[in-house]
């Protein structure tokens, strides 16, 4: 004579009742294998963290001081008399540093458009024309990164005194002109690698699709190349706009009198004393730069990219 068997769902309940009986609230079916246990962490790893929040604190501690700074209510940076907002209220009063924020801004903007129309259009010819001649460009590009801003700067006064003066091209008297054109140099050079970077992975099947169907190369450019390149182009434009705000050496050779630089004008500041408005501006142009950085990095996230594909592209890799 055969037993019946037993159904599943059966002894599944029956396992769970003598389970609750004995305290055991896992359900029924559950493994019950040990927990795992963390990995002990050696005494290098342990270093290097250490090590890694010290490099930290040694690169991010300046800027940390300098924005607590920016709330001291006393005469002097360097006196702390107490918390509070006068620092930056005094911004709203001293026209010299509202004119020297307006010129930094406006210099800004117009190097970043200089340098994105320029380096997109570099990026696109390396990345879509390969050959010899791009490793001789970019080399070209890495010394426009490498070499010392004192040089650049000592090689555009004389420059733009020529254009100025002798050939008599009046715009490169005016000192907006001449603070856009030092610093999109080496702007122009970081855009140029990162809409390189972020061609040089992708195919060219649409754009040979699109000049199989007899589209102008006008419109291929615009509709397909330029649309690929779009997220690394707006990456670099914010990129190329904060390295022009803080382009010192090259604005205190080139500027005219009467567009000082917020850079220049905080190094004319500190030979009579470092004042905590002076804190107060450098706060709310680290907070755009912070922004503006932030920005590149949705900008390349909505894309579709990884964070090391963002890495990557702000890097110019």
């Amino acid at each position: 004579m055969t037993l019946p068997k037993a159904r599943p769902d059966t002894v599944t309940q029956t396992e769970t009742i003598l389970r609750a009986r004995e305290g055991d609230a896992r359900p029924a079916g559950a493994s019950t294998a040990a927990p795992r246990r963390r990995p002990h962490r050696s005494w290098s790893d342990i270093a290097f963290g250490v090590w890694g929040v010290l490099v930290m604190l040694f690169l991010f501690l300046p800027i940390i001081v300098i924005v607590i700074y920016s709330f001291n209510t006393g005469r002097l940076l360097v006196s702390w008399d107490g918390f509070g907002f006068d620092a930056f209220r005094t911004i709203i009063d001293k026209p010299a540093i509202q004119n020297a924020v307006r010129v930094s801004l406006i210099t800004a903007l117009i190097s970043a458009i200089i340098a994105t129309a320029l380096g997109t259009l570099a990026g696109i010819a390396m990345a879509r024309h390969p050959g010899k001649w791009v490793w001789w460009f970019l080399g070209l590009l890495l010394l426009v990164s490498v070499t010392p801003e004192i040089v650049d700067a000592v090689a555009l006064l004389p420059f733009l005194v020529f254009l100025g003066q002798d050939l008599g091209i009046t715009m490169f008297n005016d000192g907006i002109v001449r603070l856009s054109v030092g610093s999109s140099l080496f702007a122009t050079a970081v855009v140029s690698y990162i809409v390189r970077a972020r061609l040089v992975g992708q195919d060219a099947n649409l754009e040979e699709a699109s000049a199989d169907l007899y589209a102008k190369p006008i419109t291929t450019f615009r509709r397909i190349t330029l649309a690929l390149a779009m997220p690394a182009v707006l990456a670099g434009f914010l990129l190329a706009f904060t390295l022009s705000l803080d382009n010192t050496v090259v604005a205190a050779f080139v500027q005219v009198s009467g567009t000082t630089p917020w850079p220049v004008y905080v190094l004319s500041a500190v030979r009579s004393g470092l004042r905590p408005e002076i804190a107060a501006v450098s706060t709310i142009m680290l907070l755009l730069t912070l922004v503006a950085l932030a920005l590149v990095a949705l900008v390349l996230k909505r894309a579709g990219d990884s964070a090391t594909q963002i890495a990557r592209t702000m890097t110019g890799g």
